[in-house]
């Protein structure tokens, strides 16, 4: 394979940096930085210097940290204001969360993570504070586990072997969650995950295809609920989970998504 050029890895590093801010908007320091990319706190206060000076980070005032800048969300905006999935499936997202007392999100794979490209929530329902652009862990979640077992198996395995990597000592574990889900997958066409990402939390998800050409994503419910009755949470969610992946693919699976 050939080596890229300097210029495309200094590119690619800042891209690591910027997506090492997540979604939480929490300003972060330059060892914090350090830490989330792996990367020396020499490069990456080069970086941030680049990335200040084109508007994509700025520095808190009065303090050491930094944040997200105005030229990083105008790129997001711009994703979201022009793909004509987003705008279309909220509607029927929106009436998902309504009907089931919960939230839905639709999310597309952003390394080992899975990025929210829409995200509806029923009023006053429980949910983990998600929005659009939230960034969660595709191990160790419903969406990111439904999006996993759609792709091809050359590609599933990689992804899968990558994740145990990054999760270390508690690889064998995540190996076991998620061989569960996959066969949860297999025989129901969604899998659900309690309490992994965040305690007393439930996911339910399964694959979407949507688009011209295909863009592979996940939907899926959730909400916090302490006494998490799993049968009759799946009994409640998965017909109408599964209804609404219908018509959204119905709905846009034609949609033009690139010119």
């Amino acid at each position: 394979m050939p080596t890229a050029p300097p210029v495309t890895l200094t590119l690619n590093r800042g891209l690591q940096l910027l997506r090492a801010f997540h979604a939480d908007r929490a300003p972060l320091t330059n060892g914090e930085l350090a830490k989330r990319t792996g990367m020396s706190r020499s490069s990456v206060s080069r970086l941030i210097a680049t990335l200040i000076h084109v508007g994509f980070v700025r520095r808190v005032a009065g303090g050491r940290e930094f944040e997200l800048a105005t030229g990083a969300f105008g790129v997001g905006h711009a994703y979201l204001s022009t793909n004509p999935i987003t705008g279309a499936a909220e509607p029927l997202m929106q009436h998902l969360a309504d009907r089931l007392d919960v939230s839905a999100a639709l999310a597309v794979p952003d390394h080992l993570d899975m990025l929210y490209i829409a995200y509806r929530y029923a009023a006053g329902v429980s949910t983990l504070q998600l929005r659009v652009g939230s960034l969660l862990p595709m191990g160790v979640t419903a969406i990111g586990r439904a999006w996993l077992w759609r792709q091809p198996e050359a590609s599933r395995n990689q992804y899968v072997e990558q994740l145990l990597a990054a999760a270390g000592p508690k690889a064998g574990q995540l190996r076991t969650s998620i061989e569960s889900s996959f066969r949860d997958l297999d025989a129901n066409g969604v899998c659900m995950a309690v309490g992994e990402y965040q305690r007393h939390a439930y996911g339910i998800a399964l694959p979407v295809a949507l688009g011209r050409p295909r863009n592979e994503m996940a939907l899926s419910c959730g909400a916090v609920d302490v006494a998490c009755d799993i049968a009759s949470i799946r009994a409640r969610v998965v017909p109408a989970l599964k209804e609404t992946a219908r018509e959204l693919e119905s709905l846009l699976g034609d949609a033009r998504t690139r010119p």
